[in-house]
Protein backbone atom coordinates (compact mmCIF):
# COMPACT_ATOMS: atom_id res chain seq x y z
CA UNK A 1 0.00 0.00 0.00
CA UNK A 2 0.99 3.46 -0.94
CA UNK A 3 -0.12 6.90 -0.19
CA UNK A 4 0.61 10.49 -0.41
CA UNK A 5 2.91 12.41 1.59
CA UNK A 6 1.49 14.13 4.35
CA UNK A 7 3.62 16.62 7.24
CA UNK A 8 1.71 17.82 9.97
CA UNK A 9 3.25 19.29 13.66
CA UNK A 10 4.27 16.74 15.86
CA UNK A 11 3.27 17.50 19.26
CA UNK A 12 7.09 17.33 20.92
CA UNK A 13 8.31 20.49 18.90
CA UNK A 14 5.49 22.53 20.44
CA UNK A 15 6.48 21.41 24.26
CA UNK A 16 8.81 23.41 26.31
CA UNK A 17 11.98 21.00 26.89
CA UNK A 18 11.47 20.84 30.93
CA UNK A 19 7.85 20.04 30.00
CA UNK A 20 7.35 16.38 31.36
CA UNK A 21 5.70 14.62 28.56
CA UNK A 22 8.78 16.49 26.47
CA UNK A 23 11.22 14.58 28.71
CA UNK A 24 9.27 11.15 28.68
CA UNK A 25 8.94 11.34 24.73
CA UNK A 26 12.63 11.67 24.54
CA UNK A 27 13.45 8.77 26.44
CA UNK A 28 10.88 6.89 24.44
CA UNK A 29 12.34 8.35 21.56
CA UNK A 30 15.81 6.53 22.45
CA UNK A 31 13.90 3.76 22.58
CA UNK A 32 12.25 3.61 19.23
CA UNK A 33 15.56 4.95 17.82
CA UNK A 34 17.10 1.56 19.19
CA UNK A 35 14.25 -0.77 17.41
CA UNK A 36 14.84 1.11 14.06
CA UNK A 37 18.58 0.35 14.61
CA UNK A 38 18.96 4.15 13.59
CA UNK A 39 22.70 4.41 15.40
CA UNK A 40 23.77 1.42 13.02
CA UNK A 41 22.64 1.95 10.08
CA UNK A 42 23.74 5.73 10.60
CA UNK A 43 27.30 4.20 10.91
CA UNK A 44 27.24 2.08 8.43
CA UNK A 45 26.64 4.81 6.28
CA UNK A 46 28.93 6.84 7.65
CA UNK A 47 31.12 4.37 6.94
CA UNK A 48 30.40 4.10 3.53
CA UNK A 49 30.52 7.57 2.66
CA UNK A 50 33.79 8.49 4.11
CA UNK A 51 35.30 5.18 2.90
CA UNK A 52 36.14 4.64 5.97
CA UNK A 53 38.34 7.22 6.68
CA UNK A 54 37.69 9.81 9.87
CA UNK A 55 36.44 13.15 8.81
CA UNK A 56 37.34 16.23 10.63
CA UNK A 57 34.24 18.19 11.03
CA UNK A 58 30.66 16.59 11.95
CA UNK A 59 27.63 18.81 11.02
CA UNK A 60 24.33 17.37 12.66
CA UNK A 61 20.90 19.15 11.82
CA UNK A 62 18.51 18.75 14.20
CA UNK A 63 20.73 16.86 17.03
CA UNK A 64 17.99 17.26 19.45
CA UNK A 65 19.82 16.10 23.34
CA UNK A 66 22.95 14.62 21.12
CA UNK A 67 22.41 10.92 22.55
CA UNK A 68 21.81 9.38 19.28
CA UNK A 69 24.83 10.77 17.87
CA UNK A 70 27.00 9.82 20.90
CA UNK A 71 25.78 6.47 20.14
CA UNK A 72 27.19 6.54 16.67
CA UNK A 73 29.92 7.93 17.63
CA UNK A 74 30.78 4.63 19.98
CA UNK A 75 30.01 2.68 16.95
CA UNK A 76 32.17 4.01 14.38
CA UNK A 77 35.29 4.36 17.20
CA UNK A 78 36.62 7.13 15.55
CA UNK A 79 38.94 10.22 17.31
CA UNK A 80 39.09 13.84 17.36
CA UNK A 81 36.34 15.13 15.84
CA UNK A 82 34.37 18.58 16.01
CA UNK A 83 30.80 17.89 16.06
CA UNK A 84 28.38 20.94 15.76
CA UNK A 85 24.92 19.61 16.96
CA UNK A 86 22.38 22.08 15.83
CA UNK A 87 18.92 22.50 17.30
CA UNK A 88 16.57 24.44 17.99
CA UNK A 89 16.73 23.74 22.07
CA UNK A 90 20.37 22.95 23.97
CA UNK A 91 19.32 20.06 25.39
CA UNK A 92 22.38 18.15 26.12
CA UNK A 93 23.22 17.43 29.57
CA UNK A 94 26.24 16.93 31.11
CA UNK A 95 26.87 12.78 30.87
CA UNK A 96 26.44 13.40 27.22
CA UNK A 97 28.76 16.21 26.74
CA UNK A 98 31.28 13.77 28.89
CA UNK A 99 30.94 10.77 26.83
CA UNK A 100 31.77 12.76 23.71
CA UNK A 101 34.63 13.97 25.25
CA UNK A 102 35.77 10.13 26.82
CA UNK A 103 35.95 9.80 22.40
CA UNK A 104 37.79 12.69 21.70
CA UNK A 105 34.55 14.67 19.93
CA UNK A 106 34.50 18.33 20.55
CA UNK A 107 31.15 19.27 21.17
CA UNK A 108 29.62 22.36 20.13
CA UNK A 109 25.86 23.46 20.24
CA UNK A 110 24.15 25.59 17.68
CA UNK A 111 21.02 26.98 19.36
CA UNK A 112 18.69 28.16 16.90
CA UNK A 113 16.43 28.11 13.34
CA UNK A 114 18.08 25.97 11.21
CA UNK A 115 17.86 27.45 8.27
CA UNK A 116 19.33 30.85 9.86
CA UNK A 117 22.28 28.86 11.41
CA UNK A 118 22.98 26.98 8.23
CA UNK A 119 23.44 30.68 6.29
CA UNK A 120 25.32 31.88 9.10
CA UNK A 121 28.10 28.94 8.67
CA UNK A 122 30.92 29.93 7.52
CA UNK A 123 33.93 27.06 8.31
CA UNK A 124 32.71 23.81 5.50
CA UNK A 125 32.33 20.68 7.28
CA UNK A 126 33.23 17.13 5.75
CA UNK A 127 29.68 15.71 6.30
CA UNK A 128 26.53 16.41 7.39
CA UNK A 129 23.84 13.90 9.10
CA UNK A 130 20.59 13.76 9.88
CA UNK A 131 18.50 11.91 11.81
CA UNK A 132 14.72 11.90 11.59
CA UNK A 133 15.17 15.34 10.96
CA UNK A 134 13.93 16.03 6.87
CA UNK A 135 10.36 14.53 7.45
CA UNK A 136 9.32 17.24 9.40
CA UNK A 137 9.70 20.08 6.41
CA UNK A 138 7.27 20.39 3.43
CA UNK A 139 9.06 19.54 0.30
CA UNK A 140 9.66 23.45 -0.45
CA UNK A 141 11.07 23.90 2.81
CA UNK A 142 13.01 20.75 2.53
CA UNK A 143 14.38 22.07 -1.06
CA UNK A 144 15.96 25.17 0.57
CA UNK A 145 17.32 22.73 3.68
CA UNK A 146 19.13 20.38 1.07
CA UNK A 147 20.20 23.57 -0.77
CA UNK A 148 21.62 24.95 2.37
CA UNK A 149 23.36 21.62 3.52
CA UNK A 150 25.08 21.17 -0.23
CA UNK A 151 27.08 24.29 -0.11
CA UNK A 152 28.32 23.43 3.52
CA UNK A 153 29.88 19.82 2.77
CA UNK A 154 30.72 17.43 0.14
CA UNK A 155 29.16 14.33 1.82
CA UNK A 156 25.42 14.28 3.77
CA UNK A 157 23.64 11.23 4.94
CA UNK A 158 20.35 11.13 6.63
CA UNK A 159 17.93 8.31 7.88
CA UNK A 160 14.14 9.02 8.19
CA UNK A 161 10.91 7.44 8.41
CA UNK A 162 10.19 4.75 5.75
CA UNK A 163 6.89 6.13 4.77
CA UNK A 164 5.21 2.30 4.30
CA UNK A 165 1.80 -0.19 5.57
CA UNK A 166 4.57 -1.94 7.77
CA UNK A 167 5.95 1.45 9.18
CA UNK A 168 2.85 2.67 9.70
CA UNK A 169 1.38 -0.31 11.85
CA UNK A 170 4.81 -0.31 13.55
CA UNK A 171 4.01 2.82 14.42
CA UNK A 172 0.65 2.48 16.20
CA UNK A 173 2.22 -0.13 18.40
CA UNK A 174 4.24 1.77 20.01
CA UNK A 175 1.57 1.52 23.39
CA UNK A 176 2.98 -1.83 23.81
CA UNK A 177 6.06 -0.56 24.91
CA UNK A 178 4.93 1.82 27.04
CA UNK A 179 5.56 5.09 25.17
CA UNK A 180 3.27 8.11 26.23
CA UNK A 181 0.85 9.77 23.88
CA UNK A 182 3.06 12.36 22.45
CA UNK A 183 5.39 9.66 21.45
CA UNK A 184 2.73 7.82 20.03
CA UNK A 185 1.04 10.67 18.27
CA UNK A 186 4.30 12.07 16.94
CA UNK A 187 5.36 8.24 15.75
CA UNK A 188 2.24 8.07 13.28
CA UNK A 189 2.63 11.90 12.03
CA UNK A 190 6.71 10.92 11.22
CA UNK A 191 5.66 7.71 9.05
CA UNK A 192 2.84 9.85 7.07
CA UNK A 193 5.43 12.79 6.58
CA UNK A 194 8.42 10.05 5.55
CA UNK A 195 9.52 9.22 2.89
CA UNK A 196 9.63 6.65 0.04
CA UNK A 197 11.21 5.78 -3.52
CA UNK A 198 13.39 8.42 -5.06
CA UNK A 199 11.84 11.61 -3.51
CA UNK A 200 14.70 13.01 -1.47
CA UNK A 201 16.62 12.57 -4.60
CA UNK A 202 14.34 14.60 -6.65
CA UNK A 203 14.42 17.13 -3.87
CA UNK A 204 18.49 17.48 -4.19
CA UNK A 205 19.96 20.44 -5.78
CA UNK A 206 20.60 19.97 -9.66
CA UNK A 207 24.18 19.77 -10.65
CA UNK A 208 26.79 17.43 -11.80
CA UNK A 209 29.09 16.13 -9.43
CA UNK A 210 26.87 14.49 -7.01
CA UNK A 211 26.01 10.82 -6.62
CA UNK A 212 22.75 10.27 -4.70
CA UNK A 213 21.75 6.85 -3.40
CA UNK A 214 18.35 6.16 -1.73
CA UNK A 215 16.97 3.60 -0.40
CA UNK A 216 14.95 1.61 2.44
CA UNK A 217 16.93 -0.22 5.65
CA UNK A 218 14.89 -2.77 7.40
CA UNK A 219 12.52 -2.58 9.65
CA UNK A 220 11.79 1.29 9.64
CA UNK A 221 14.30 3.31 8.06
CA UNK A 222 14.70 5.52 4.71
CA UNK A 223 18.07 6.05 3.87
CA UNK A 224 19.63 9.09 1.96
CA UNK A 225 23.20 9.98 1.01
CA UNK A 226 24.73 12.38 -1.35
CA UNK A 227 28.57 13.02 -2.00
CA UNK A 228 30.30 14.93 -4.59
CA UNK A 229 32.10 12.59 -6.97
Amino acid sequence: MSFARSVESEWLDTLPADDPRARRSRRDLRRVNAIMLQARIMAGLLNAQCHGAKPDRVIEVGGGDGTFMLRVARKLGWRDIDLVLVDQQDIVDAPTRAGFAALGWRLQVRQGDVFGLLGQETERADVVVANLFLHHFADAELTRLLRGVAALAPRFVACEPRRSAFSLAGSRMLFAIGCNAVSRHDAVASVRAGFSGAELSKLWPAGEGWRLREAAAWPFTHCFSASRA
